[in-house]
């Protein structure tokens, strides 16, 4: 459905085709599709799903159970769908995550990832996985990114007890390297992280950001290739379980 158009008389007749519905069937249809394109548009929705779709004994067609998802970044423009949020539903990390614009997702395996950019958070979680090591969450904290997002970030991780070493990839693109490496070593100062902490920074300032970290005197190691930081968080969870890698 192409935006500047909408739903046409075409789209409705070749799902009805597909769907093997003529007559009356085919006409509730493209009222159907047609209320759910503009519900869709008019509540800013990421999805909305009909699944069963039935024919009742009567021929009339009936949404037997459906779902709703509604864009966050949208909801300051519907008051009336945010209040009918239920954080005792939610998990309290995540929740606690959205309140500082926060995406964190939390998994089940014991390494903490900070990483700015959904993509380059997945790829950070394979290659860790690619390398025997689990990640414990998945954390974007940003393009953005500032010393008290991080201090955020590094509290979210450590309150999963599970979590044995974190590592942090950031590409300064938007945000400056340096001023990641101050956020991150306020972080340590006033969380007091005890487990392994490996750091990977490239891009903007990235050399003046890994020489503040070097020069802070806290424990930590910093490594600029990102495979050889993905190999090392893990063999640093390796050592702290017993086993060689």
């Amino acid at each position: 459905i192409h935006p500047a158009t909408g739903v046409q008389a075409f789209h409705i007749r070749q799902l009805a085709s597909t769907l093997g519905l003529k007559g009356n069937l085919s006409k509730q249809l493209g009222t159907l599709i047609d209320q759910l394109y503009h519900l869709f548009i008019q509540i800013d929705a990421s999805l909305i799903e009909i699944n069963p779709l039935v024919i009742d004994k009567a021929d009339q067609l009936i949404a037997l159970d459906g779902k709703i998802n509604i864009d966050g970044s949208a909801l300051y423009r519907h008051p009336e769908l945010a209040i009918l949020r239920d954080v005792n539903q939610e998990d309290s990390s995540e929740a606690a995550a959205r309140e500082h614009d926060l995406n964190y997702i939390r998994l089940e395996g014991n390494i903490g990832c900070m990483v700015n950019g959904a993509g380059l958070a997945m790829a950070t979680m394979d290659l860790v996985k690619l390398h025997g090591g689990k990640p414990a969450n998945f954390l974007d904290v940003g393009g953005g990114t500032t010393a008290a997002r991080v201090t955020e970030a590094f509290k979210l991780i450590l309150s999963d007890q599970h979590v044995k070493a974190v590592f942090v990839n950031i590409f300064g693109g938007i945000v400056r390297c340096d001023l990641i490496a101050d956020g991150i070593i306020e972080a340590i100062q006033q969380v007091g992280i005890q487990i392994p902490l490996v750091i990977r920074l490239e891009g903007t300032n990235a050399a003046q950001g890994l020489a503040k970290l070097n020069e802070s005197g806290l424990k930590l190691h910093t490594i600029a290739d990102l495979t050889e930081a993905a190999k090392k968080v893990v063999e640093l969870v390796n050592a702290d379980k017993g086993e060689t890698k």
